[in-house]
């Protein structure tokens, strides 16, 4: 980063990757919920579990696959060649976008309202754009402003009817069959290859410029795609699945997370020996507990140690107790308890223990009991909760069992897809700046460089650790009942449409993706009360104003530097 051709505007550079930071960190803390909020809220995934694996997965995802939407959201919403004889404006100009963007997506996490990045981004680079060189020279046809505008509509519409179809297809042929657990290992296997290999498709289907892996013929792509799929399963056989079937069929209520690794023993061992379940052991997590009837949430000891049945649910941590407030109408820091508050400030002044603070405030969404935020929240937009419930089914809970684990797999496929397609939105206009500052040339086709995916997929993972409780506190329970089958279904069509958007270089919103199943899979009660219609307006609203939001901001402080008096 020595030889910059522009040496004179490192300060832009540096603002650029401040910007950028707050830009990638509020993507997290927005935006990452929307691939986890359902495996959290239906007891799935402890919240620390589902961000250990968010932290891997989107920053796989980002780096991995990242660069080919980058270059959309750099060169293909403004025309890049107007800049050619001063290519400072255009470094400029993406500086902007990224203030603007970073500064509306702070605004919108701390009123824990969900909102695109996407449209967040696209608004800042056009209003950074016209303030710079009019509205002449933004792309508006469908090679760039109209194709990513249809994807919004479109998006939602396709998750929609995917996550609908798999839903109904899992209702009808699973949920309300009789033993519907049989049915469930029956078919557990079938929906580990399809996860596996929609993962596997976004990695090597032209989706990894990084690795070369464009590279590779038909057949090895299919080849690849197919036979990660097949080892996925194979694994899933010889390991989960005679786990299930001795825990859940047999209900040997003896077996702990851990024993999933002697699965394949159990194919062979008799079940004459189980021991009879006492009264007061709990099989599995009762995944609907306090969405029957209207008393609040919170944490009982049979839970915290029930996840021990599933080996991903490892068991459910002690989480601090927060106030019964609506969650759309505080801030960041008003679930911080008193204790906790006072904590932090004393150890503030004591510089022995800043790196322990730093880690409470690292881990500070850890502690937090979203379930709980979720059901005791009052409000506009938290009240009749239990309504909407009532008008919703209540499955098997050993089925539901089963759809945990395979909704982890496909919260982690949905976590990769966002982290390839949504880590643009800040590496996008960060490879512009750097590549102009090192260069001076306004190159559209430049590559992204490898560092600017690793530092915005870091930040992004930084924001999701400390901030995503907030957004899965709105989502999740408070829009439609949600279960392990249902939030399979939402993120499974979610990631498939994100995986083809990826594939076709279109940086459509994860956000309106995962609502759109979610609204999608809600109606599948056949009763529109199953929804919670405030909260779909609450997001609708959100999208309305951020891209002329941050277009505005972009576009104004553009506009100020552009236009400002020089001396002489």
């Amino acid at each position: 980063m020595t030889d910059a051709a522009l040496p004179e505007f490192n300060y832009i550079f540096a603002i650029a990757v401040l910007f950028a930071f707050l830009d990638a960190f509020n993507i997290g803390a927005n935006d990452v919920a929307n691939s986890f909020s359902s495996s959290v809220s239906s007891r799935a995934l402890t919240y620390w579990q589902a961000m250990i694996l968010a932290a891997i997965m989107e920053f796989l995802g980002a780096v991995l696959a990242g660069s080919r939407v980058s270059d959309t959201i750099r060169s293909k919403i403004i025309d890049v060649q107007s800049f050619e004889n001063d290519p400072s404006v255009l470094m400029l100009t993406m500086a902007c976008a990224l203030v603007g963007s970073s500064i509306w997506l702070s605004i919108a996490t701390s009123i824990g309202m969900p909102v695109s990045t996407t449209h967040s981004i696209v608004g800042a680079v056009i209003g950074a754009g016209i303030a710079a060189n009019g509205s002449d020279h933004v792309e508006w046809g469908w090679d760039g402003f109209s194709q990513i505008v249809a994807s919004w509509f479109i998006a939602p519409a396709i998750t929609g009817a995917l996550s609908a179809t798999i839903f109904l297809i899992t209702k009808y042929c699973i949920l309300e069959r009789k033993n519907s657990i049989a049915k469930a290992l029956f078919f557990a296997p079938v929906i580990v290859f399809i996860c596996f290999s929609i993962l596997t498709m976004l990695v090597v289907w032209k989706g990894a410029p990084n690795l070369k892996l464009n590279d590779l013929s038909t057949g090895a792509t299919v080849g690849s795609i197919f036979g990660v799929g097949a080892v996925a399963t194979l694994l899933y056989l010889l390991f989960f699945h005679p786990y299930f079937t001795r825990k859940l069929v047999h209900e040997d209520w003896t077996l702990k997370f851990y024993h999933v690794l002697a699965g394949p023993t159990y194919y062979f061992k008799s079940t004459k020996n189980i021991p009879p379940k006492p009264d007061n052991v709990e099989l599995v997590i009762d995944y609907y507990r306090g969405r029957r009837n209207e008393t609040p949430v919170t944490l009982s000891d049979d839970e915290k140690h029930a996840g021990e049945s599933s080996p991903l649910v490892e068991s459910q941590s002690s989480n601090i107790d927060t106030s019964p407030q609506s969650p759309d109408d505080i801030g960041y820091f008003d679930y911080v308890t008193p204790a906790e508050r006072k904590l932090w400030r004393s150890m503030i002044l004591k510089p022995k223990h800043w790196i322990k603070l730093l880690w409470l405030l690292v881990t500070h969404g850890w502690r937090q009991d979203v379930i709980s935020n979720q059901a005791n929240a009052g409000g506009v937009l938290g009240h009749g909760v239990q309504d909407m419930y009532s008008k919703s089914k209540f499955y098997d809970t050993k089925t539901e069992h089963v759809f945990s684990l395979l909704q982890a797999f496909t919260a982690c496929t949905m976590s990769f897809a966002h982290g390839s397609n949504d880590i643009s939105n800040a590496a996008g206009p960060l490879s512009s700046v750097y590549n102009i500052w090192k260069t001076n040339t306004v190159g559209s086709k430049s590559e992204v460089p490898i560092w600017v995916l690793c530092f915005t997929a870091g930040s992004l993972v930084l924001g999701c650790w400390m901030f995503a409780y907030k957004l899965m506190s709105n989502l999740g329970n408070k829009m439609i009942l949600q279960s392990p089958a249902r939030g399979f279904a939402i993120e499974l069509g979610a990631a498939c449409t994100v995986v083809m958007a990826t594939r076709l270089g279109i940086p459509v919103s994860t956000t309106q993706c995962a609502v759109g199943g979610t609204i999608f899979v809600g109606l599948c009660n056949m009763d529109v009360r199953g929804c919670n219609w405030k909260m779909v307006l609450w997001c609708y609203l959100g999208w309305f104003v951020t891209l002329p939001v941050a277009g505005l901001i972009a576009g104004l402080i553009n506009g100020i530097i552009l236009n400002a008096p020089r001396w002489s």
